[in-house]
């Protein structure tokens, strides 16, 4: 049996999943991390623990399907995107913890450079905003708050990466320093129309760029791993995207006009614009969907700080369930007439009004509200925060492409993937307020998917794009059922709710 190993790095777990030659999950192993929070808004990772499970993980899943390392073609990466690493080339060790993408400490010095006027400027360049959740602002307070970094970049002795960078160093045994096209794109220092590191965006942000890696396609050559990690034999590195870029790979969203969104920690949703860049008049994201044969495929992009993560804060942080499956049984049995309604704005709100300030709320309490009514506002909110997005993309892909008012077939259905989209509950919500259907697919793995398919590509275990997209199976479609008026109704109260947060 031949193999394909997906590593998928995420925000609080490292998994690895081993596909077989028909692109079907055959052996999985996830090991979660700490989480560290040394300030309010502030989060972070300890940079070796990133490494030390990705590994443990490979080796697992390996392991429990009766694999050696002969029998994997390629290893295809994917990973959270926007944290920040900084190690020492020599040693191979990071300067300080990970940065991690919900981190908010470098507000104040984004505000500073929108108030200088700078943003326009960064957005044309890498079209993304003047804001603390990308990486180049994280890299510059590293450099400019660990005892002698800045002194260490000049010299050439530090390097900086986003996750798949910092994980390709560790399974080369720090012969390949790259990065992939779409994670290049996230960093606030890549020009994504040039394909190039901007010169311009290092000199504002104060950041050396012999620190950067080395940027390539998505499905390209990142090196081998090291002989002695898997058992005895080099593995090719043949694929690496970002997760929200490897989940549209997945979710074969290849065709302009195509939307998916992925509930994980966050939400993040993807509309394919093909092969020019549309510039957001409604603060979404310009970015790269995925990159092929040198050609970037090009995306508008709305992100959510908080989706799952707000079930972890009823876990974690209110003790109000268990686990959580809990959710949505607690959520049905809530009293619907008290019109509860959640920000959950616990590390700012992302598009399409970043805040990096603003905190979350909860309105329409009464001496009744219990975690019933909890349980459903905070899954509401998920599905509200997407209606955000979604209505800033149709605005932004209808008025920047005549093709999008033609391919209303392929714009109209949002394919939804991630641990929140299992639930029936959460999706109808979903389908109900945004008014129109959600498509989920058999495999949700479509993040760790999309890794794979872009390195069994390359190697040649799996097809093309179209013949890849000819393998799509939907497991269910989520129809709208709520009336229009209570639909807007709804979501009306949900906009009133955020402006009151965002004034506070």
């Amino acid at each position: 049996m031949t193999y394909i190993l997906a590593i998928d790095q995420g925000t609080t777990s490292s998994r690895a999943i081993l596909f077989d030659e028909a692109l079907k999950p055959a052996a999985t192993a996830q090991e979660e991390f700490a989480q560290h929070f040394p300030h309010s808004g502030w989060v972070e990772h300890e940079a070796a623990d990133l490494w030390t499970t990705t590994a443990a993980t490979c080796r697992a899943a390996i392991e429990k399907a009766g694999a050696s390392s002969d029998d994997i073609a390629a290893i295809g990466i994917t990973n959270q995107r926007e944290t920040t690493v900084v190690w020492e080339r020599s040693t191979g060790k990071a300067i300080h913890n990970a940065i991690v993408w919900q981190d908010r400490r470098t507000a104040d010095f984004c505000r500073k450079l929108r108030d200088k006027g700078h943003e326009d400027a960064v957005t044309e360049a890498t079209g993304l905003l003047l804001d603390p959740y990308f990486s180049g602002t994280k890299l510059r307070w590293i450099l400019d708050n660990v005892e002698g970094a800045r002194a260490k970049a000049e010299a050439g002795e530090l390097a900086f990466g986003t996750v798949d960078s910092w994980i390709i160093w560790h399974l080369t045994g720090g012969k390949s320093h790259v990065t992939d096209a779409t994670n290049a794109a996230r960093t606030m220092l890549y020009d994504i129309r040039r394909g190039a590191w901007s010169e311009d965006m290092c000199k504002l942000l104060d950041i050396p760029m012999s620190m950067l890696p080395e940027v390539k396609d998505s499905a390209a050559d990142f090196g081998t791993t090291r002989a002695d990690l898997f058992g005895g034999r080099e593995i090719p590195i043949l694929g690496v995207a970002g997760d929200q870029q490897a989940a549209t790979a997945g979710q074969a969203c290849f065709k302009p006009g195509m939307m998916k969104s992925t509930y994980g920690t966050g939400c993040f949703a993807l509309l394919n614009t093909g092969s020019d860049p549309v510039k957001s008049e409604n603060r979404l994201l310009t970015t790269i969907a995925y990159q092929l044969d040198g050609k970037p495929t090009y995306a508008l992009e709305g992100s959510i700080f908080v989706a799952g993560a707000v079930v972890q804060w009823l876990r974690d942080g209110m003790k109000l369930i268990r686990e959580a499956g809990e959710t949505h049984p607690l959520a049905e049995k809530a009293d619907t007439g008290q019109g509860v309604v959640m920000v959950p704005a616990f590390t700012g709100l992302g598009a399409p009004y970043w805040d990096a300030d603003c905190r979350g709320a909860v309105f329409g309490l009464t001496r009744s509200t219990g975690p019933a009514e909890f349980a459903r506002a905070a899954l509401e909110s998920v599905g509200y925060q997407t209606r955000d997005l979604l209505e800033a993309m149709k605005a932004d892909w209808s008025s920047a492409s005549e093709t999008a008012l033609r391919d209303t077939s392929s714009s109209a259905t949002l394919r939804v993937d991630g641990g929140m989209s299992a639930s029936d509950w959460a999706m109808q919500f979903l389908a109900d307020i945004i008014g129109a259907p959600v498509d989920r697919p058999k495999v949700l793995e479509t993040t760790a998917m999309g890794a794979a398919w872009l390195a069994g590509q390359r190697a040649g275990v799996y097809p093309d794009q179209a013949g890849f997209a000819d393998t799509w199976a939907l497991d269910r479609s989520f129809s709208p059922e709520m009336g229009e008026g209570e639909r807007e109704e709804k979501y009306a109260r949900w906009k009133r709710a955020v402006n009151a947060t965002l004034g506070f």
